[in-house]
Protein backbone atom coordinates (compact mmCIF):
# COMPACT_ATOMS: atom_id res chain seq x y z
CA UNK A 1 0.00 0.00 0.00
CA UNK A 2 1.10 3.29 -1.47
CA UNK A 3 1.54 6.11 1.38
CA UNK A 4 0.34 9.18 -0.37
CA UNK A 5 0.97 11.61 2.70
CA UNK A 6 4.47 11.17 2.32
CA UNK A 7 5.12 11.55 -1.32
CA UNK A 8 7.12 13.61 -2.88
CA UNK A 9 6.51 15.53 -6.02
CA UNK A 10 8.92 13.26 -7.88
CA UNK A 11 7.59 10.00 -6.36
CA UNK A 12 4.29 11.05 -7.76
CA UNK A 13 5.29 11.42 -11.00
CA UNK A 14 6.90 7.98 -10.81
CA UNK A 15 3.78 6.58 -9.99
CA UNK A 16 2.03 8.04 -12.69
CA UNK A 17 4.96 7.36 -15.22
CA UNK A 18 3.98 3.61 -14.76
CA UNK A 19 0.73 4.42 -16.36
CA UNK A 20 1.13 7.26 -18.91
CA UNK A 21 3.35 7.82 -21.25
CA UNK A 22 5.08 11.33 -21.93
CA UNK A 23 2.83 14.64 -20.61
CA UNK A 24 5.76 15.55 -17.73
CA UNK A 25 4.62 18.90 -17.74
CA UNK A 26 1.33 18.09 -16.80
CA UNK A 27 2.33 15.31 -14.40
CA UNK A 28 4.97 18.21 -12.98
CA UNK A 29 1.69 20.54 -12.54
CA UNK A 30 -0.79 17.73 -10.79
CA UNK A 31 2.27 16.32 -8.57
CA UNK A 32 3.01 19.52 -7.09
CA UNK A 33 -0.76 20.60 -6.81
CA UNK A 34 -1.12 17.35 -4.59
CA UNK A 35 2.04 17.73 -2.72
CA UNK A 36 0.58 20.83 -1.62
CA UNK A 37 -2.11 19.53 -0.11
CA UNK A 38 -0.15 17.85 2.33
CA UNK A 39 2.24 21.03 3.08
CA UNK A 40 -1.32 23.21 3.80
CA UNK A 41 -1.84 20.68 6.81
CA UNK A 42 1.35 21.31 8.58
CA UNK A 43 0.76 25.01 8.43
CA UNK A 44 -0.29 26.89 11.78
CA UNK A 45 -4.37 27.52 11.31
CA UNK A 46 -4.35 31.25 10.95
CA UNK A 47 -2.15 30.48 7.63
CA UNK A 48 -4.37 27.40 6.80
CA UNK A 49 -7.13 29.03 6.62
CA UNK A 50 -5.48 31.87 4.04
CA UNK A 51 -3.60 29.42 1.77
CA UNK A 52 -6.17 29.16 -1.51
CA UNK A 53 -5.87 25.55 -3.74
CA UNK A 54 -3.97 26.39 -7.20
CA UNK A 55 -6.83 25.12 -9.57
CA UNK A 56 -5.49 23.91 -12.97
CA UNK A 57 -6.82 23.38 -16.71
CA UNK A 58 -5.40 20.43 -18.83
CA UNK A 59 -5.83 21.79 -22.17
CA UNK A 60 -5.60 18.54 -25.25
CA UNK A 61 -7.44 16.49 -27.75
CA UNK A 62 -8.97 13.52 -26.34
CA UNK A 63 -6.68 10.64 -25.96
CA UNK A 64 -3.83 11.70 -24.63
CA UNK A 65 -3.93 11.02 -21.47
CA UNK A 66 -6.03 13.82 -19.80
CA UNK A 67 -8.76 10.95 -17.93
CA UNK A 68 -5.97 8.49 -17.34
CA UNK A 69 -4.40 10.85 -15.53
CA UNK A 70 -7.38 11.71 -13.38
CA UNK A 71 -8.19 7.93 -12.79
CA UNK A 72 -4.48 6.83 -11.16
CA UNK A 73 -4.51 10.12 -9.70
CA UNK A 74 -8.09 8.61 -7.86
CA UNK A 75 -6.20 5.24 -6.83
CA UNK A 76 -3.32 7.00 -5.65
CA UNK A 77 -4.38 9.73 -3.95
CA UNK A 78 -5.36 8.79 -0.31
CA UNK A 79 -8.00 11.93 -0.42
CA UNK A 80 -11.61 11.99 -1.20
CA UNK A 81 -11.26 12.62 -4.96
CA UNK A 82 -14.48 11.90 -7.83
CA UNK A 83 -14.10 12.92 -11.70
CA UNK A 84 -17.36 14.48 -12.98
CA UNK A 85 -18.14 15.72 -16.67
CA UNK A 86 -19.65 19.24 -16.74
CA UNK A 87 -21.72 18.32 -19.45
CA UNK A 88 -23.76 16.03 -17.03
CA UNK A 89 -24.84 19.17 -15.06
CA UNK A 90 -27.39 22.49 -16.04
CA UNK A 91 -28.27 25.71 -14.92
CA UNK A 92 -30.60 26.16 -12.16
CA UNK A 93 -33.96 26.04 -13.50
CA UNK A 94 -33.24 23.93 -16.03
CA UNK A 95 -34.51 20.13 -15.64
CA UNK A 96 -31.14 17.86 -14.71
CA UNK A 97 -28.61 18.31 -11.89
CA UNK A 98 -27.25 21.34 -10.28
CA UNK A 99 -23.85 21.54 -9.94
CA UNK A 100 -23.98 21.35 -5.92
CA UNK A 101 -24.37 17.64 -6.36
CA UNK A 102 -20.59 17.04 -7.52
CA UNK A 103 -19.48 18.43 -3.49
CA UNK A 104 -22.36 15.91 -2.16
CA UNK A 105 -20.98 13.22 -4.51
CA UNK A 106 -17.42 13.92 -3.27
CA UNK A 107 -18.92 13.88 0.51
CA UNK A 108 -20.44 10.46 0.08
CA UNK A 109 -17.10 9.09 -1.42
CA UNK A 110 -15.62 10.68 1.37
CA UNK A 111 -17.89 9.03 3.68
CA UNK A 112 -17.58 5.69 2.49
CA UNK A 113 -13.77 5.75 2.45
CA UNK A 114 -13.66 6.73 6.24
CA UNK A 115 -16.48 4.06 7.03
CA UNK A 116 -14.29 1.65 5.40
CA UNK A 117 -11.19 2.58 7.66
CA UNK A 118 -13.25 1.78 10.49
CA UNK A 119 -14.65 -1.35 9.52
CA UNK A 120 -11.49 -2.76 8.80
CA UNK A 121 -10.38 -1.15 12.63
CA UNK A 122 -13.19 -3.32 14.09
CA UNK A 123 -13.18 -6.28 11.74
CA UNK A 124 -11.34 -8.37 14.07
CA UNK A 125 -13.87 -8.17 17.22
CA UNK A 126 -16.96 -8.41 14.23
CA UNK A 127 -15.77 -11.64 13.07
CA UNK A 128 -15.67 -13.05 16.54
CA UNK A 129 -19.01 -11.78 17.31
CA UNK A 130 -20.41 -13.34 13.63
CA UNK A 131 -18.67 -16.82 14.77
CA UNK A 132 -20.98 -16.82 17.55
CA UNK A 133 -23.43 -15.73 16.13
CA UNK A 134 -23.59 -18.16 13.63
CA UNK A 135 -22.85 -20.98 15.69
CA UNK A 136 -26.37 -19.63 17.46
CA UNK A 137 -28.28 -19.99 14.27
CA UNK A 138 -26.61 -23.82 13.67
CA UNK A 139 -27.35 -25.00 17.61
CA UNK A 140 -30.14 -23.29 18.26
CA UNK A 141 -30.76 -23.38 22.70
CA UNK A 142 -27.25 -24.37 23.41
CA UNK A 143 -25.53 -21.44 24.09
CA UNK A 144 -23.04 -21.61 27.02
CA UNK A 145 -23.58 -19.58 29.96
CA UNK A 146 -27.23 -19.04 29.39
CA UNK A 147 -29.12 -16.93 31.91
CA UNK A 148 -31.27 -18.36 33.75
CA UNK A 149 -34.65 -15.77 33.61
CA UNK A 150 -35.97 -17.98 36.25
CA UNK A 151 -34.08 -18.08 39.13
CA UNK A 152 -33.63 -14.33 38.20
CA UNK A 153 -37.01 -13.26 39.10
CA UNK A 154 -37.05 -15.07 42.43
CA UNK A 155 -33.83 -12.95 43.81
CA UNK A 156 -33.48 -10.01 41.64
CA UNK A 157 -30.29 -11.30 40.18
CA UNK A 158 -29.61 -12.71 36.83
CA UNK A 159 -27.31 -16.34 37.15
CA UNK A 160 -25.40 -17.90 34.52
CA UNK A 161 -26.60 -21.57 34.20
CA UNK A 162 -23.23 -23.17 32.93
CA UNK A 163 -23.60 -25.42 29.90
CA UNK A 164 -23.26 -28.89 29.88
CA UNK A 165 -20.32 -30.52 28.63
CA UNK A 166 -21.93 -32.28 25.94
CA UNK A 167 -23.64 -28.37 24.67
CA UNK A 168 -19.99 -27.12 25.48
CA UNK A 169 -18.19 -30.16 23.08
CA UNK A 170 -20.93 -29.68 20.21
CA UNK A 171 -20.12 -26.02 19.88
CA UNK A 172 -16.86 -26.37 19.40
CA UNK A 173 -17.06 -29.28 17.28
CA UNK A 174 -19.63 -26.57 14.97
CA UNK A 175 -16.84 -24.47 15.40
CA UNK A 176 -13.95 -26.16 13.91
CA UNK A 177 -16.41 -27.20 10.90
CA UNK A 178 -17.27 -23.49 10.88
CA UNK A 179 -13.35 -22.44 10.72
CA UNK A 180 -12.30 -25.04 8.30
CA UNK A 181 -15.44 -24.21 5.76
CA UNK A 182 -17.18 -27.27 5.99
CA UNK A 183 -20.51 -25.87 6.67
CA UNK A 184 -20.63 -23.18 3.39
CA UNK A 185 -23.39 -24.65 2.44
CA UNK A 186 -25.91 -25.59 4.99
CA UNK A 187 -29.16 -23.34 4.63
CA UNK A 188 -30.02 -21.13 7.58
CA UNK A 189 -32.66 -18.62 8.65
CA UNK A 190 -31.40 -15.03 9.26
CA UNK A 191 -33.22 -11.53 10.28
CA UNK A 192 -32.53 -9.38 7.63
CA UNK A 193 -33.61 -5.40 7.71
CA UNK A 194 -36.78 -4.68 5.28
CA UNK A 195 -36.52 -1.21 4.31
CA UNK A 196 -39.90 0.46 4.02
CA UNK A 197 -39.40 3.39 1.72
CA UNK A 198 -42.58 5.86 2.37
CA UNK A 199 -44.63 6.77 -1.04
CA UNK A 200 -45.15 9.99 -1.55
CA UNK A 201 -46.10 12.38 -4.58
CA UNK A 202 -43.37 14.20 -6.70
CA UNK A 203 -44.04 17.88 -7.50
CA UNK A 204 -43.00 19.59 -10.61
CA UNK A 205 -40.07 21.17 -10.12
CA UNK A 206 -38.30 19.45 -7.08
CA UNK A 207 -34.77 18.86 -7.18
CA UNK A 208 -34.28 15.82 -6.44
CA UNK A 209 -30.76 16.40 -4.38
CA UNK A 210 -33.01 18.49 -2.21
CA UNK A 211 -35.38 15.67 -1.26
CA UNK A 212 -32.71 13.54 -0.53
CA UNK A 213 -31.42 15.70 2.11
CA UNK A 214 -34.49 16.30 3.27
CA UNK A 215 -35.64 12.73 3.91
CA UNK A 216 -32.36 12.28 5.21
CA UNK A 217 -32.42 14.51 7.81
CA UNK A 218 -36.05 13.04 8.81
CA UNK A 219 -34.27 10.36 10.34
CA UNK A 220 -35.35 6.47 10.50
CA UNK A 221 -38.88 7.69 11.87
CA UNK A 222 -40.17 4.95 9.43
CA UNK A 223 -38.76 1.93 11.26
CA UNK A 224 -37.14 -1.04 9.48
CA UNK A 225 -38.76 -4.22 9.81
CA UNK A 226 -36.78 -7.25 10.01
CA UNK A 227 -37.58 -10.64 7.96
CA UNK A 228 -36.25 -14.41 7.91
CA UNK A 229 -34.52 -15.17 5.30
CA UNK A 230 -33.00 -18.39 4.13
CA UNK A 231 -29.46 -18.34 2.84
CA UNK A 232 -26.50 -20.06 2.75
CA UNK A 233 -23.77 -19.97 5.72
CA UNK A 234 -21.44 -18.18 3.01
CA UNK A 235 -24.28 -15.89 2.48
CA UNK A 236 -25.11 -15.31 6.42
CA UNK A 237 -21.54 -14.68 7.49
CA UNK A 238 -21.36 -11.21 4.71
CA UNK A 239 -24.50 -10.48 6.38
CA UNK A 240 -24.17 -10.91 9.68
CA UNK A 241 -19.98 -9.17 9.77
CA UNK A 242 -21.79 -5.78 8.05
CA UNK A 243 -24.48 -5.65 10.77
CA UNK A 244 -21.51 -6.22 13.34
CA UNK A 245 -19.50 -3.71 11.96
CA UNK A 246 -22.18 -1.41 11.57
CA UNK A 247 -23.32 -1.51 15.47
CA UNK A 248 -19.15 -1.48 16.39
CA UNK A 249 -19.10 1.94 14.72
CA UNK A 250 -20.07 5.36 15.29
CA UNK A 251 -21.10 6.80 12.40
CA UNK A 252 -21.61 10.29 13.96
CA UNK A 253 -17.79 10.35 14.24
CA UNK A 254 -17.52 9.04 10.08
CA UNK A 255 -19.39 11.72 9.30
CA UNK A 256 -17.60 14.14 11.02
CA UNK A 257 -13.88 13.00 10.00
CA UNK A 258 -15.26 12.55 6.42
CA UNK A 259 -16.54 16.24 6.68
CA UNK A 260 -13.34 17.42 7.65
CA UNK A 261 -11.70 15.06 4.68
CA UNK A 262 -13.93 16.84 1.65
CA UNK A 263 -13.15 20.16 2.72
CA UNK A 264 -9.23 19.86 3.25
CA UNK A 265 -8.60 17.35 1.16
CA UNK A 266 -10.91 16.68 -1.47
CA UNK A 267 -10.20 17.02 -5.49
CA UNK A 268 -12.58 16.86 -7.70
CA UNK A 269 -11.54 16.07 -11.42
CA UNK A 270 -14.16 18.34 -14.01
CA UNK A 271 -13.77 16.93 -17.49
CA UNK A 272 -15.19 18.31 -20.61
CA UNK A 273 -14.85 22.08 -19.70
CA UNK A 274 -14.95 23.24 -22.99
CA UNK A 275 -18.09 21.91 -23.78
CA UNK A 276 -19.67 24.59 -21.44
CA UNK A 277 -17.15 27.21 -22.83
CA UNK A 278 -18.58 29.49 -25.62
CA UNK A 279 -19.02 33.34 -26.71
CA UNK A 280 -21.56 34.95 -25.85
CA UNK A 281 -24.19 35.03 -29.03
CA UNK A 282 -24.69 31.30 -28.59
CA UNK A 283 -28.72 30.45 -28.77
CA UNK A 284 -30.64 27.49 -28.30
CA UNK A 285 -29.90 25.02 -26.58
CA UNK A 286 -26.31 26.30 -25.62
CA UNK A 287 -27.97 29.09 -23.71
CA UNK A 288 -27.33 27.33 -20.54
CA UNK A 289 -23.35 26.83 -20.97
CA UNK A 290 -23.11 30.08 -19.29
CA UNK A 291 -25.15 29.16 -16.80
CA UNK A 292 -23.14 26.27 -15.97
CA UNK A 293 -20.16 28.56 -15.30
CA UNK A 294 -21.93 30.99 -13.37
CA UNK A 295 -23.07 27.88 -11.07
CA UNK A 296 -19.81 26.33 -10.74
CA UNK A 297 -18.16 29.56 -10.26
CA UNK A 298 -19.53 30.09 -6.29
CA UNK A 299 -18.14 26.28 -6.20
CA UNK A 300 -14.89 26.95 -7.13
CA UNK A 301 -14.58 30.46 -5.34
CA UNK A 302 -15.62 28.81 -2.07
CA UNK A 303 -19.24 28.75 -0.70
CA UNK A 304 -21.45 26.32 1.45
CA UNK A 305 -23.19 23.52 0.27
CA UNK A 306 -26.23 22.04 1.91
CA UNK A 307 -26.11 18.21 2.77
CA UNK A 308 -27.24 15.14 4.38
CA UNK A 309 -24.78 15.61 6.97
CA UNK A 310 -24.51 19.20 7.39
CA UNK A 311 -22.71 22.11 5.48
CA UNK A 312 -19.93 21.45 3.41
CA UNK A 313 -17.56 24.84 3.01
CA UNK A 314 -15.76 24.03 -0.94
CA UNK A 315 -12.86 27.05 -0.15
CA UNK A 316 -10.21 24.53 0.14
CA UNK A 317 -11.23 21.69 -2.54
CA UNK A 318 -8.80 21.31 -5.10
CA UNK A 319 -10.27 21.59 -8.78
CA UNK A 320 -8.75 19.82 -11.79
CA UNK A 321 -10.35 20.81 -15.01
CA UNK A 322 -9.72 19.65 -18.70
CA UNK A 323 -11.02 19.81 -22.03
CA UNK A 324 -10.18 19.36 -25.79
CA UNK A 325 -10.90 22.96 -26.81
CA UNK A 326 -11.23 22.11 -30.43
CA UNK A 327 -13.96 24.63 -30.81
CA UNK A 328 -13.73 27.12 -28.06
CA UNK A 329 -10.63 28.37 -26.18
CA UNK A 330 -10.01 28.76 -22.14
CA UNK A 331 -10.53 32.47 -23.16
CA UNK A 332 -14.31 31.68 -23.89
CA UNK A 333 -14.71 30.82 -20.32
CA UNK A 334 -16.43 33.77 -18.11
CA UNK A 335 -13.56 35.87 -16.86
CA UNK A 336 -14.19 35.15 -13.26
CA UNK A 337 -14.00 30.88 -13.61
CA UNK A 338 -10.77 31.78 -15.66
CA UNK A 339 -9.51 33.60 -12.78
CA UNK A 340 -10.22 30.77 -9.91
CA UNK A 341 -8.02 28.33 -12.19
CA UNK A 342 -4.60 30.32 -12.55
CA UNK A 343 -2.55 27.17 -13.70
CA UNK A 344 -2.83 25.99 -17.10
CA UNK A 345 -0.55 23.45 -19.15
CA UNK A 346 -1.41 21.93 -22.86
CA UNK A 347 -0.99 18.40 -23.06
CA UNK A 348 1.00 17.20 -26.09
CA UNK A 349 -0.66 15.31 -29.22
CA UNK A 350 1.02 11.43 -29.36
CA UNK A 351 3.68 10.35 -31.94
CA UNK A 352 4.48 7.31 -33.29
CA UNK A 353 6.88 7.01 -30.93
CA UNK A 354 4.77 7.55 -28.03
CA UNK A 355 2.43 4.48 -29.58
CA UNK A 356 5.30 2.09 -29.45
CA UNK A 357 5.60 3.09 -25.68
CA UNK A 358 1.99 2.69 -25.01
CA UNK A 359 1.61 -0.66 -26.57
CA UNK A 360 5.00 -1.68 -24.32
CA UNK A 361 6.36 -0.23 -21.22
CA UNK A 362 2.81 0.78 -19.05
CA UNK A 363 1.97 -1.84 -16.46
CA UNK A 364 -1.69 -2.35 -18.32
CA UNK A 365 0.26 -1.57 -21.67
CA UNK A 366 -2.19 -2.82 -24.14
CA UNK A 367 -0.11 -5.71 -25.72
CA UNK A 368 0.10 -7.03 -22.17
CA UNK A 369 -3.54 -6.90 -21.55
CA UNK A 370 -4.10 -8.97 -25.14
CA UNK A 371 -1.10 -11.52 -24.33
CA UNK A 372 -2.62 -12.42 -21.09
CA UNK A 373 -6.51 -12.57 -21.81
CA UNK A 374 -5.64 -15.26 -24.67
CA UNK A 375 -2.90 -17.01 -22.37
CA UNK A 376 -6.21 -18.52 -20.21
CA UNK A 377 -7.37 -19.91 -23.14
CA UNK A 378 -3.60 -21.69 -23.68
CA UNK A 379 -2.83 -19.51 -26.23
CA UNK A 380 0.43 -17.83 -26.79
CA UNK A 381 0.53 -14.13 -28.43
CA UNK A 382 4.34 -13.43 -29.69
CA UNK A 383 4.68 -9.57 -31.02
CA UNK A 384 8.14 -8.79 -33.07
CA UNK A 385 9.42 -5.05 -32.59
CA UNK A 386 8.57 -4.81 -36.26
CA UNK A 387 4.93 -5.45 -36.19
CA UNK A 388 5.12 -2.62 -33.13
CA UNK A 389 6.36 -0.15 -35.03
CA UNK A 390 4.18 -0.57 -37.71
CA UNK A 391 0.91 -0.88 -35.79
CA UNK A 392 2.08 2.98 -34.08
CA UNK A 393 2.91 3.87 -37.54
CA UNK A 394 -0.89 2.60 -38.66
CA UNK A 395 -2.20 4.43 -35.88
CA UNK A 396 -0.55 7.71 -36.72
CA UNK A 397 -1.54 7.29 -40.00
CA UNK A 398 -5.00 7.01 -39.57
CA UNK A 399 -5.15 9.58 -37.39
CA UNK A 400 -3.69 12.35 -39.44
CA UNK A 401 -6.28 11.56 -42.04
CA UNK A 402 -9.37 11.16 -39.89
CA UNK A 403 -10.54 12.69 -36.47
CA UNK A 404 -7.14 12.90 -34.19
CA UNK A 405 -8.87 10.08 -31.09
CA UNK A 406 -4.85 10.12 -29.78
CA UNK A 407 -4.44 6.75 -27.70
CA UNK A 408 -7.76 5.20 -28.43
CA UNK A 409 -7.51 4.40 -32.10
CA UNK A 410 -4.95 1.41 -30.74
CA UNK A 411 -7.78 -0.11 -28.78
CA UNK A 412 -9.46 -0.22 -32.78
CA UNK A 413 -6.81 -0.94 -34.54
CA UNK A 414 -5.63 -4.09 -31.83
CA UNK A 415 -9.47 -5.02 -32.12
CA UNK A 416 -9.09 -5.36 -35.92
CA UNK A 417 -5.90 -7.25 -35.74
CA UNK A 418 -6.73 -9.78 -33.34
CA UNK A 419 -10.11 -10.17 -34.23
CA UNK A 420 -9.59 -13.96 -36.31
CA UNK A 421 -7.10 -15.01 -33.20
CA UNK A 422 -9.65 -13.75 -30.86
CA UNK A 423 -12.32 -15.86 -32.26
CA UNK A 424 -11.15 -19.18 -33.14
CA UNK A 425 -8.80 -19.08 -29.59
CA UNK A 426 -10.75 -22.01 -28.38
CA UNK A 427 -9.71 -24.09 -31.33
CA UNK A 428 -6.11 -23.20 -30.89
CA UNK A 429 -5.32 -24.23 -27.52
CA UNK A 430 -1.31 -24.73 -26.89
CA UNK A 431 -0.54 -23.24 -30.21
CA UNK A 432 1.71 -19.88 -30.42
CA UNK A 433 0.68 -17.17 -32.57
CA UNK A 434 3.94 -14.81 -33.74
CA UNK A 435 2.25 -11.39 -35.09
CA UNK A 436 4.92 -10.05 -37.42
CA UNK A 437 5.19 -7.13 -39.96
CA UNK A 438 3.74 -8.79 -42.42
CA UNK A 439 0.38 -10.17 -40.49
CA UNK A 440 -0.20 -6.72 -39.67
CA UNK A 441 0.08 -5.57 -43.06
CA UNK A 442 -2.06 -8.54 -44.32
CA UNK A 443 -4.91 -7.90 -41.43
CA UNK A 444 -5.15 -4.27 -42.23
CA UNK A 445 -3.98 -2.81 -45.58
CA UNK A 446 -7.28 -3.11 -47.20
CA UNK A 447 -8.76 -1.56 -44.24
CA UNK A 448 -6.03 2.00 -44.97
CA UNK A 449 -5.88 2.46 -48.34
CA UNK A 450 -9.43 2.05 -48.20
CA UNK A 451 -10.47 5.79 -46.99
CA UNK A 452 -14.04 5.92 -46.39
CA UNK A 453 -13.46 1.95 -45.17
CA UNK A 454 -11.36 3.55 -42.61
CA UNK A 455 -13.27 6.54 -41.76
CA UNK A 456 -16.03 4.21 -40.34
CA UNK A 457 -13.84 1.41 -38.95
CA UNK A 458 -10.66 2.33 -37.56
Amino acid sequence: MIDFDNLTPKEIVQELDKYIVGQDKAKKLVAIALRNRQRRQKLPDDLRDEVAPKNIIMIGPTGVGKTEIARRLSKLSGAPFIKVEATKYTEVGYVGRDVESMVRDLLSVSMSMVKNEMQENVRKTAESRTEEALLDLLLPGVKPGKPDAAMGSQNNSVTVTPASDAAVSTREKFREKLQKGELEDKQVEVDVVKRNSPSMQIFSGTNFEEMDIQLGSLGNIFGNKKKKKKVSIKQAREIILAEEMDKLIDMDQVADIAKHRCEQMGIIFLDEIDKVAGSANRQGADVSREGVQRDILPIVEGSQVNTRYGIIDTSHILFIAAGAFHMSKPSDLIPELQGRFPLRVELQALSAADFVKILTQPRNALITQYVELLKTEEVTLEFDEAAIHRISEIAMDVNSKTENIGARRLHTIMENLLEDISFNATDIKGQTIKVTKDYVNERLNEIIEDRDLTRFIL
